[in-house]
């Protein structure tokens, strides 16, 4: 397991739970498959995975309050499963602080591929060995809009000279920001750069994340282009 990506996978239904773990594992992932959320968060805080896939609807403690617990401590990437494509399942994820999520019934070749999306903007390599790509779309150094700095090399975030503690995905939208300050970025552009896709996507992941990061950096500092997308003030 030390030489491979660990999933912690958190399903309550058996047969989905046994052939998406023996799909995960075809694909050179470690799995730790748990059939409950207590269980699930006893897992994670003794195993401390690479990734958590996490259904909504499990028995103790569902998938969107899971979220918020190893979200709490850890920045590690979530991706929520749902039965349906319902508005309110998708946001109470995202705002759980999840970095994607995939509707069921899924293929699994599309699992794995959203699994690798969020690997490679993690820094972890696609299904097997760890590695850092050493992506940095600003070029380097400490950039500064207002009372915000953000050191690209050492990724940090600094507002009114006080650290702001962001999630990778976060953190990628805002460098994407960053490289462009006051030029409109697409939905769709930033879904592509961002969440890796190489195929259309949903734009409301773009969406609560950008909101996410209002909450951090200041209301203002993102505008919404009403039709076109965001940018961030200069």
């Amino acid at each position: 397991m030390a030489d491979q990506t660990h999933v912690l996978f958190v399903e309550d239904d058996d047969v989905i739970r046994e052939a998406t773990q023996l799909a995960l594992e075809r694909d050179g992932f470690a799995v730790t498959a748990m059939p409950d959320g207590l269980s699930g968060l006893e897992s994670f805080r003794a195993n401390r995975p690479d990734i958590a896939l996490l259904d909504v609807m499990v028995p103790g403690l569902d998938g969107v309050s899971l979220c918020r617990r190893i979200r709490d401590e850890s920045t590690v990437p979530v991706i929520m499963l749902s039965a349906r494509a319902d508005s309110i399942d998708v946001v109470l994820g995202l705002e759980a602080g999840a970095d994607d999520y995939v509707t069921k019934p899924f293929d699994g070749a599309v699992l794995v591929a959203r699994i690798r999306a969020v690997l490679r903007r993690f820094g972890h390599a696609s299904g097997g060995e760890k590695a850092d790509d050493g992506s940095d779309p600003t070029g380097g150094g400490v950039l500064t809009f207002g009372d915000l700095e953000i050191d690209t090399e050492g990724m940090e975030v600094r507002r009114a000279e006080q650290p702001v503690a962001l999630t990778p995905t976060e953190m990628r939208l805002l460098l994407e920001f960053s490289s462009a300050p006051g030029t409109v970025l697409s939905r769709d552009k930033l879904l592509e750069r961002v969440w890796d896709y190489g195929w259309g996507g949903d734009t409301r992941v773009v969406d609560v994340h950008v909101q996410r990061l209002r909450t951090k950096i200041g209301q203002d500092r993102i505008e919404t282009v009403r039709g076109f997308g965001y940018k961030l003030k200069a």
